[in-house]
């Protein structure tokens, strides 16, 4: 299974991981249910996507807060 981290803002690829890893071992069993259905899909394949924010994007909406009234505010 492969895990991809997304931007959730600009949709841009973080990081992937191709081995197999827990759901503790990525520190995912911390979110509650409903942060879990926020930020993780899957594909046909299984493969996981865990939509989080860039380094970029949490600048940006941190110095301009009134971007987040946008459904895309950095695309």
């Amino acid at each position: 299974m492969t895990i991809k981290y997304v931007c959730k803002h600009c949709q841009n690829e973080i990081a992937t991981i191709n081995s197999s890893v827990t759901d503790s071992q990525l520190g995912l069993n911390a979110l509650s249910e409903q942060e879990k259905q926020d930020m993780i899909s899957y594909d046909s394949m299984g493969n996981m996507q865990v939509n989080i924010c860039c380094d970029y994007c949490y600048e940006a909406l941190n110095a301009n807060p009134d971007l987040l009234q946008y459904n895309s505010p950095l695309q």
